[in-house]
């Protein structure tokens, strides 16, 4: 029999199977607890399942990791904060932190702010649901290839040779100036690739933020209007307090997305030229080097970063919440 029809057999037939046996045995579990019982037991047996799933591919690696950040490079001996200290004092690891810092706030910035531009522009064109899909577009693309695609864009060659890229190609062509190396200039190499993860992100803020301009009611806009208040205003006043809201959700996210930076530069520059990235790092070290005490050391400061953020949103969360 063809492996493949039976991997597609073992789908079909064996998850309905697998959920159908659980409802059955939970069912038989709850007969054998006292009545009183049954309601608080039910719900935590529903959710055993993914309690379990959420134990060993989140909590269980995030608890490994954290202990083989504080081993050697072979995870046989204990080295203490060494791998910590060699986050915080070497080069590549501190020229990754500043790049991270690079994205986190122009990736953020540019994003959700094109994104809210473009979801107000939006709103007022008649072929709104069209070019919300143009810009959407770029985020159902892979990261890899998008790598791929914008590598071709900045693609350079040495001056007075003919310009594959098509970015070089423009600038050579209509200013006569030269061509510019995009991947190759510290100066310009880590805007240039933020500019890729800028282009695929714009389109996920400008959804949200537009659910959250619709939300808002039109006869609060037109009353303004009314009494003279122009669009500036309009915009300062009203639609941007409403939306804060959305604006933090959606910047939490960015800032996450950014802190996690990865597929972009792997495939573009691969750290190089000073466009090194925490993740990134972690990669070489790991995969490279071979040294799981400060992978894993990285992985845990990438961790310790995110969780502030994700505090901060959860108590605003908290705060809407006991508004309602």
């Amino acid at each position: 029999m063809d492996p493949r029809l039976l991997t597609a057999a073992v789908v079909v037939v064996g998850v309905p199977a697998v959920l159908i046996g659980y409802i059955v045995a939970t069912e038989q579990v709850l007969r054998l607890l006292p009545e009183r019982h049954r309601p608080r037991a039910r719900p935590w047996l529903w959710l055993l399942p993914a309690l379990l799933f959420l134990f060993v591919f989140l909590v269980y690696p995030m608890l490994n990791t954290i202990v083989l950040s504080f081993q050697d490079r072979y995870s046989v001996g204990w080295v203490g904060l060494a791998n910590y200290e060699f986050v915080f004092t070497n080069a590549a690891t501190l020229g990754s932190i500043k790049n991270n810092v690079l994205w986190l706030v122009f990736l953020t910035g540019i994003a959700v702010g094109a994104g809210l531009l473009i979801a107000i522009l939006a709103d007022r064109v008649r072929y709104e649901s069209l070019a919300k899909t143009v810009i959407f577009v770029p985020l159902g693309i892979s990261f890899v290839a998008a790598g791929v695609i914008w590598r071709f864009m900045y693609a350079w060659r040495p001056p007075g040779e003919p310009q594959t890229g098509t970015l070089n190609a423009a600038v050579t062509s209509l200013t006569g100036a030269g061509p510019i190396a995009f991947l190759i200039e510290p100066m310009i190499n880590n805007f240039a690739l933020i500019a890729v993860g800028a282009w695929m992100w714009t389109g996920f803020c400008m959804v949200i933020l537009s659910a959250g301009l619709k939300g808002i009611n039109p006869e609060l806009l037109e009353a303004a209007r009314v009494d003279g208040a122009g669009e500036w205003q309009v915009f300062r006043g009203i639609i941007l307090p409403l939306l804060l809201p959305t604006i933090a959700v959606v910047s939490t996210t960015m800032v996450i997305t950014a802190l996690k930076a990865f597929d972009v530069v792997y495939v573009m520059t691969n750290g190089n030229f000073d466009t090194e990235v925490m993740a990134n790092r972690m990669y070489k070290e790991m995969f490279n080097f071979s040294n799981f005490g400060r992978a894993s050391a990285i992985a845990v400061v990438l961790l310790l970063a995110i969780v502030p953020v994700m505090l901060a949103n959860i108590r605003r969360f908290q705060e809407q919440e006991a508004l309602r």
